[in-house]
């Protein structure tokens, strides 16, 4: 096929990479990576062997600015180059574009650790894939490494601060990729591509990294939590929301989350065998800090119980593909809890747990223990219950939310049955 922007969105990830090559431009074609990133490369042959150059990433690059690429380099190999050969040895000229296309590879087979110096994970990896095809390639990609400074971060920051590299592409029938900008996001990117320059320094490109020392905006979301009206609120919401007929499996969702303080990722990708009602706790297979035990209040226990199926296995909230974990929260939150309490997040209701177990007098540690942090997770891998206290712990801060969130179906209960005894005490006058 001749690569376009519609074939090339159109191919699918399969179970193992593969590549799709150009009718018009032999040697010209796309990768399609197993966990669906496509890149562009030339293949040609060398010294009697077979070799690629990668031209850049689907995104960063359209089929028609690789083609352009592709045709100056074949021009080259026609004339005896070896363009794979001198990009791998020339890395004084090496571009910001190249250097990330060099540290997502590595990453991807493991070679970056990420936290804890673990792997990174696949949705880590995804996260930043779209980092640098969003920002990164398009504000910095074409400078080269070891010309970068300071003041290019610093205006890079700007940049992405300001959404100068926003745009709203149509990808598929139905799909679209939004890019923005804005302050959080020019503070994740620039942890990022503080951490793709590290990775230059390791593999001998740059002596000094022009990222470190310059300090992240400030974003103040992180800490926004609820007060006991607002809970009042969101339980009134979500008892409306199931009146209203939205999904139930987003609200109960919403509702976990509200009463455990665990990340939406693993509220959303629980699986019944992590749950451990005896125990009064989740073992949580894969988390951000790994393997976490985390203690659960009654409450959890009897909102899963309600869905419990007979044969429970695999995951508490299912997808409609089988297989796969349900992930329609974000939706129903937008359609609901936005409309009440309009800069809350699904992450402010693990904050606001937090700070419910501080108001309640427990200890950093202990909170920490609570949430799954990496500092309250030491001796987990050496232990295989929960400490009492803990599960105490757990018990009164779930409960006493849980009573906050009641306390709407309460007073709507109290208030129909003052209704109801006024049409009596009405009806009674009037037979009389």
């Amino acid at each position: 096929m001749r690569l376009s922007i519609r074939t090339v969105e159109g191919l699918e990830p399969g179970d193992t990479d593969y590549f799709v090559w150009d009718d018009e431009l032999p040697g010209f074609g796309v990768r399609v990576y197993a966990s669906g990133r496509k890149t562009y490369l030339v293949q040609y042959r060398s010294s009697r062997r077979t070799r690629r150059l990668t031209l850049g990433i689907h995104g960063a690059l359209t089929p028609e600015m690789a083609r352009r690429e592709a045709k100056i380099h074949l021009g080259d190999i026609a004339k005896g180059g070896d363009p794979a050969e001198e990009k791998k040895t020339n890395r004084n000229g090496m571009t910001v574009r190249e250097l990330c296309e060099r540290y997502m590879e590595d990453a991807e087979i493991g070679l970056v650790p990420g936290k804890r110096r673990m792997p990174k994970k696949a949705s880590t990896l995804q996260a930043d894939r779209s980092r640098i095809s969003s920002h990164i390639a398009p504000l910095l990609g074409t400078r080269l490494v070891k010309e970068v400074t300071r003041a290019d971060i610093h205006q890079f920051m700007r940049d992405v601060a300001l959404g100068k590299a926003r745009r709203d592409r149509k990808t598929k029938l139905r799909g679209r990729s939004i890019v923005r900008g804005g302050l959080g996001t020019a503070g994740r990117t620039l942890g990022l591509l503080g951490g793709i320059f590290t990775y230059a320094q390791r593999i001998g490109v740059i002596e000094n990294n022009p990222v470190r020392g310059i300090p992240k905006p400030a974003v103040n979301n992180r800490y926004r939590r609820l007060s006991a009206a607002e809970y009042r609120t969101l339980g009134e919401t979500l008892r409306e929301a199931e009146e209203e007929g939205h999904n139930e499996m987003a609200l109960t969702i919403i509702k976990l989350l509200a009463l455990t303080g665990c990340r939406r990722g693993e509220i959303e990708k629980l699986r019944w065998e992590e749950i451990d009602e005896a125990g009064r706790c989740f073992r949580l297979a894969d988390t951000k800090e790994g393997r976490s035990i985390r203690p659960m209040g009654p409450e959890v226990f009897a909102l899963l119980n309600h869905r419990r199926p007979a044969d429970a296995r695999g995951y508490v909230f299912e997808g409609d593909v089988a297989g796969k974990a349900f992930d329609g929260v974000p939706k129903v939150w937008g359609k609901t809890i936005r409309k009440q309490l309009m800069d809350v997040t699904p992450h402010v209701l693990r904050h606001s747990f937090a700070s419910m177990a501080n108001d309640l007098g427990f200890t950093e540690a202990t909170i920490a223990a609570l949430l799954g942090h990496a500092a309250g997770t030491t001796t987990s891998r050496y232990v295989h219950s929960v400490d009492t206290a803990l599960i105490s712990a757990a018990e009164k801060v779930s409960g006493h939310i849980a009573g906050l969130l009641r306390h709407a179906d309460e007073q709507q209960g109290l208030k129909s049955l003052f209704e109801k005894f006024g049409e009596a005490t009405a009806a009674w006058g009037k037979a009389v």
